[in-house]
């Protein structure tokens, strides 16, 4: 499974967070699919997946090389960035630690990288200083690899026009959550478009209600043909240009068993 588009739209990637997780080992992986293949397995039905383990440790240049060995071409991975950079009382002073995450070796994915997630504490508040110090340290490359980044924030007070616009000026994606807990911002602030559906629910056999689902993939296909969905929660009336955005999209959290089957739903319904 690649990323999927129409002519004259950006691709479309749809996935999950992480791949190791038992319960799929029941409901998504084939019965005795060994734990070396699952990778494997999941990047010829998904469309990508989201790094979440880089959030807590930093890995090995080896292993990233050896997953990008693994995926497809057109698969593509997004990274958390680690805990070390975002959870701390002055993101300005996280200099030393983003350093640190990006000299890890996961520019060894080459055109397989997808976005680096930034996740801010539910209890940071919107400073614009801190904002302005903070995007200033992301580094725009890295060994030839242009880098994208995307934050997600969980404080309402960064549901702001200064914040949006801020992000719009660095190119960081405004991350889309759709989330019980923290703010939803569907503004547009870069080229491409990061999604995280973090509400999936035991009950329902695809993770989402099929009118959610519905709505979720016809968002998807607007913001690939640079379209703006309607009904999604934006802060500024500000519209950036119309153009075609790159969607990265994830299910995760939630009832994380439910999660493949949602993406896959997702897909099938992109992909018609």
């Amino acid at each position: 499974m690649t990323g999927v588009g129409s002519a004259g739209s950006a691709p479309i990637h749809i996935g999950v967070g992480g791949w190791d997780f038992d319960p799929w080992r029941e409901t998504f992986y084939p019965a005795g699919l060994p734990r070396t293949k699952q990778l494997e397995h999941a990047s010829r039905v998904l469309g990508a997946i989201e790094i979440n383990a880089t959030f807590y440790r930093l890995q090995k240049r080896e292993t990233w090389e050896r997953w990008a060995t693994i995926v497809p071409k057109d698969f593509r991975f997004a990274i958390k960035a680690s805990r070390f950079s975002t959870n701390r009382k002055n993101l300005g002073d996280a200099a030393e630690a983003i350093g640190r995450f990006c000299a890890q070796g996961f520019t060894a994915l080459g055109d397989k990288l997808g976005p680096i997630l930034w996740q801010l504490a539910p209890t940071k508040k919107f400073d614009s200083r801190e904002m302005r110090d903070f995007f200033a340290l992301l580094p725009t490359s890295r060994d030839g690899l242009t880098l994208r980044h995307a934050i997600e924030v969980r404080h309402e007070s960064f549901a702001c026009r200064e914040f949006v616009a801020m992000a719009g000026a660095s190119g960081i994606a405004i991350c889309i959550a759709d989330s019980e807990d923290y703010p939803c911002i569907a503004d547009l602030s870069a080229d491409f478009v990061y999604v995280r559906l973090r509400r999936s629910k035991e009950e329902e056999p695809n993770g989402y209600s099929e009118p959610d689902l519905d709505r979720w993939a016809e968002a998807a296909g607007q913001w690939s043909t640079g379209r703006y969905p309607a009904k999604l929660p934006y802060v500024s009336d500000a519209r950036p240009p119309v153009q075609p955005r790159e969607v990265f999209l994830f299910v995760i959290s939630g009832a994380k068993a439910r999660n493949p089957a949602a993406a896959r739903a997702l897909i099938d319904r992109v992909a018609k």
